[in-house]
């Protein structure tokens, strides 16, 4: 064999060698990339894995950063704060006209100071808001006001109550407010427009002047935005220079201006404000036909509300002889006839002071230690009271465990 032809063959074995090389990494690569997802797919479901991750309430007390801080009225007296988790993970959402409680400390305050605030916006996944009111000498409102700051960390607990819109009904809703009880219903009125547009909708908003009236740009953006919004708003005690409203009146809200506006039918009413307010205008739609399923309230301050005609599984005088109650530390024993719809409605007529919230049995601010007897309550409270404790403000002496005998 010749040179050339021996180096032709070795030429040849070398290139088919390569080709076959090449033809199995080919075969290989195609391989893999038919049993790998697509590049493009990655970040989509990497989203979703992320997405899955569970928001759940969260027990006791969690660390949250104020983001902003805003006033929502004129003459300043009314606050916004955005708070986020400070450890970065999704929220749980909440039911509109739910509340936050928050635990206060500071070298002003006499103690650590527990209140409860409503939640002011629709739930996000990354942030809550509250607004809070000034309030002369009040001891949380004023630590908001003047010493919580964007950066600052409180201690707060996952939102709770049950003063709550309900977005499973269609009937047209009638919202009251008085003051800053506009807090929930800015909540409520955001729910019903993204899940409800249609449904009916009154809103109710009184106020002393404009100075003092929140969120009335954004009000009346949504009155204009969402015709099946009606926007009443109303000033007690209006100023010379307050500009005039094409939804404004002089007044307060009462029963004769409900029935004006309202049309024939049925509506389901959520009120929340001052007790003044509210022990006008309960007893009031109660008398005028309004059926307790179809009307719910929340007020704020100290005095609870009088409702008139108890609504089925409210509290009702116990029957037999009065049962002593026993206020330990304060040397005193009372007679519970069981007049007062709560115990802590009893111990305050007492002139003996409980410390309270939400006076609805979701904070825990009016804890009691139980020494004896028992208390019950006509629905279980959001809180759960710690072993050996009691929740005065939603609970009432039970006649089957003889006297009642409290810490305080």
């Amino acid at each position: 064999m010749s040179a050339p032809l021996l180096l032709a063959l070795i030429l040849g074995s070398l290139l088919l060698q390569l080709l076959g090389a090449g033809a199995v990494a080919l075969l290989r690569r195609s391989r893999r990339l038919a049993a790998a997802p697509p590049a493009a797919a990655l970040p989509a479901e990497a989203a979703e894995a992320a997405e899955a991750v569970e928001a759940v309430a969260w027990p006791g007390w969690r660390p949250f950063r104020v983001l902003e801080r805003n006033f929502e009225d004129s003459v300043c007296s009314q606050c916004s704060f955005v708070l986020a988790p400070v450890d970065g993970l999704p929220l749980p959402p909440f039911r509109p006209g739910q509340f936050l409680t928050f635990r206060l400390a500071g070298t002003r305050l006499p103690r650590d100071v527990v209140r409860c605030y409503s939640l002011s916006a629709a739930a996000e996944p990354g942030h809550y808001r509250v607004t809070i009111k000034r309030v002369p000498d009040g001891l949380g409102s004023n630590h908001f006001h003047d010493k919580v700051q964007q950066g600052s960390v409180l201690d707060v607990r996952a939102p709770a109550g049950q003063f709550c819109i309900d977005l499973q009904d269609t009937a047209p809703v009638v919202l009251v407010a008085g003051g800053i009880g506009i807090t929930p219903m800015v909540a409520m009125l955001q729910a019903l427009a993204a899940q409800q547009p249609q449904r009916p909708v009154h809103l109710f908003y009184g106020v002393r002047h404009a100075g003092e009236r929140a969120f009335g740009p954004w009000l009346r953006a949504q009155a204009h935005a969402h015709t099946a919004l009606r926007l009443h708003l109303l000033c007690s005690q209006p100023r010379a220079e307050d500009p005039a409203e094409p939804h404004g009146a002089t007044g307060r809200i009462g029963l004769e201006l409900l029935r004006q506006a309202l049309p024939h039918g049925r509506h389901i009413f959520y009120l929340c404000g001052p007790p003044a307010m509210m022990n006008s205008l309960v007893p009031a739609l109660r008398d005028w036909g309004v059926a307790a399923a179809d009307l719910h309230f929340e007020a704020f301050g100290p005095a609870s509300v009088t409702t008139g005609a108890a609504p089925t599984g409210s509290a009702v005088p116990d029957a037999g002889p009065p049962l002593a109650v026993e206020f330990r530390r304060s040397g005193r024993t009372l007679p519970w006839t069981g007049s007062d719809a709560t115990l802590l409605d009893f111990a305050e007529r007492q002139g003996i002071v409980i410390d309270s919230g939400c006076r609805s049995g979701g904070c825990g601010t009016c804890q009691t230690r139980l020494l004896g007897g028992r208390l019950r309550y006509a629905t279980a409270p959001d809180f759960t009271p710690e072993p050996g404790m009691c929740l005065p403000c939603v609970g009432r002496p039970d006649p089957d465990a003889g006297a009642l005998v409290l810490e305080l």
